[in-house]
């Protein structure tokens, strides 16, 4: 006969506690740090997060929702009424439609430029370091002496832009009158600054392509832009979807260029160039509503979200390949059936 001895599970718990309490300090301090460490690690990144960028979100929704002075430091509880007045003013609608206009303009030639940019730097070029620190120099370069420079060159009357135009027959354009015009240069500008530094990224990207692959789309009698859209563009899908996703972050909330455009830096006589960033300032140091302008500063923040949402979402659809996955998993599936059959 055999004897079956059922485990004791009290026992056991026991037993582990008189060993804990036989520890000495050294080995309770090794258990300690193996359990507690990882998260004193990343603690400083969440205790600046919370300082630096949580507080002050959430501190100016509370501001937004007051009647706030800035003298007294206080304001009175007004609801949801600054939110109203931003929503039915004429100017924050103006503003918008400006902010897209200009976002539009620059990011799309911007992504396109850099993409092309650092496929041509990820050749076997000489001085290679010399070219892509040359692309680097307009990110390095002031944005107030970069606006300043554009401004000038797209001057109305005496600019360098309208004056080749009117040197090879063509009317002079009003950079600083018309709407869509000044878009195009302030857009031109942002382009000008971004993209070397996208461009960098993406080289980043490219260069960490196996080779081999390469190799094999050329013996497969791939040339250079069949490979260039089978393997390149392909590889490098994550680092242009976070491209793509911070130059949105940053296109909506250009402010250095349309403020330096023109000496005044109002937008505009008639707001052509306003854009949300500068309606913000207007109203928060140009008639001190900080409340109004907290309720201006929140919405920004909600539709920057909404966007880079949708970005996020459009991006991974298109350019990750999912919906050509889906389809060949359809056709698969469609086959099999028929075959089935």
């Amino acid at each position: 006969m055999s004897t079956t001895i059922a485990p004791q599970s009290g026992g056991s718990k026991e037993r582990v506690r008189q060993d804990k309490s036989q520890l000495n300090w050294r080995q309770r301090r090794g258990q300690w740090d193996v359990k507690y460490s990882p998260y004193l690690y990343i603690a400083p990144f969440f205790i600046v997060f919370g300082v630096a960028g949580l507080f002050p979100i959430i501190y100016t929704a509370f501001i937004s929702l007051q009647d706030w002075d800035l003298v007294r430091n206080s304001g009175e509880y007004i609801g949801f009424g600054q939110y109203n007045w931003v929503l039915h003013d004429r100017e924050f609608w103006i503003a918008l439609r400006n902010t897209f206009s200009i976002f539009l303009l620059s990011a799309i030639p911007q992504l396109v430029a850099a993409t092309v940019i650092a496929a041509m730097l990820d050749q076997n070029l000489r001085a290679r370091t010399l070219w892509r620190m040359g692309v680097l120099l307009p990110y390095v370069v002031a944005p107030v002496a970069v606006s300043l420079i554009f401004s000038n060159m797209f001057g109305d009357k005496f600019g360098l832009i309208n004056t080749l135009l009117s040197d090879i027959g063509i009317d002079p354009i009003l950079w600083h009158t018309d709407i869509i015009p000044s878009h195009i240069a302030i857009a031109t500008m942002v382009n000008f600054r971004w993209t070397g530094y996208n461009a960098l990224i993406l080289l980043a990207a490219m260069q960490a392509i196996p080779r081999d692959l390469y190799e094999a789309a050329a013996i497969d009698g791939a040339k250079t832009v069949r490979r260039f859209f089978s393997v390149t563009i392909p590889q490098i899908r994550p680092t242009m979807i976070f491209v793509i996703i911070t130059a949105t972050i940053g296109g909506l909330q250009i402010f250095d260029e349309p403020r330096m455009y023109d000496q005044t830096g109002t937008g505009g006589a008639n707001k052509q160039w306003l854009t949300i960033t500068m309606y913000l300032y207007n109203i928060g140091w140009g008639k001190f509503n900080f409340g109004r302008a907290a309720a201006v500063a929140w919405l920004l923040f909600l539709i920057i979200i909404a966007i880079t949402l949708m970005n996020n979402y459009l991006t991974r659809r298109f350019v990750s390949g999912e919906d050509a996955v889906k389809k060949s998993k359809k056709t698969s599936l469609k086959l099999t059936a028929k075959g089935g059959k």
